[in-house]
């Protein structure tokens, strides 16, 4: 129990997720990461900070992302936010004004990455998806171009608004799809 405790005071204020694993955003561990963690976490956060005209989950964006991106590179399409999970999502605007957040984003999304087995650093087409995704996303959503968003191309994605539950099953599919032909391309 002192042994515990002490190891939980040295690595700092932590979470309880969603199985019950206690996630400590300034020193996370592969082992502390779960992908049922981040797909249901994931699958309640709406995007737009919630300012979307209807339900529109991360899960479901990140989904797209990995629908959207090379096939070598679509886990971490779908990984890509996986630290919203545990951070919220933040939308792309404010992000750039908190101090230290993309560091503390960065060092989780490494976790995360050695988590599954994925190289550093995110791949440049998946953050080029990411941000045509967005325009996308507002041409849908609202109807039209918003003007932060004007700068990126819109792709051809479908966005559907599925609900947190919805959500959540779809990104634990694409997981499970693209986990198995990981192991099955290095068989």
């Amino acid at each position: 129990m002192v042994k515990e405790a002490t190891q939980s005071m040295s690595r700092g204020d932590f979470i309880h997720t969603y199985t019950g694993k206690k996630f400590y955003a300034l020193d996370p561990r592969p082992e502390d990461i779960c992908i049922e963690d981040i797909s249901h976490a994931l699958s309640n956060l709406c995007r737009f900070g919630g300012h979307s005209p209807q339900y529109y989950s991360v899960a479901e964006h990140s989904v797209l992302v990995s629908e959207c991106v090379p096939l070598k590179d679509a886990l971490w399409g779908l990984l890509h936010d996986a630290s919203e999970a545990y951070l919220c999502d933040i939308p792309r605007p404010f992000k750039q004004y908190l101090s230290n957040y993309k560091e503390l984003e960065e060092c989780i999304q490494r976790a995360i990455g050695d988590a599954f087995g994925l190289s550093w650093p995110i791949p440049d087409t998946v953050h080029y998806i990411d941000r045509n995704i967005v325009a996308t996303e507002a041409n849908t959503l609202w109807g039209r171009t918003l003007e932060w968003t004007a700068p990126y191309a819109p792709i051809n994605a479908k966005i559907v608004g599925y609900g947190p539950i919805a959500s959540e099953v779809f990104f634990l599919t694409k997981f499970q799809e693209l986990t198995f032909e990981k192991r099955k391309a290095s068989i």
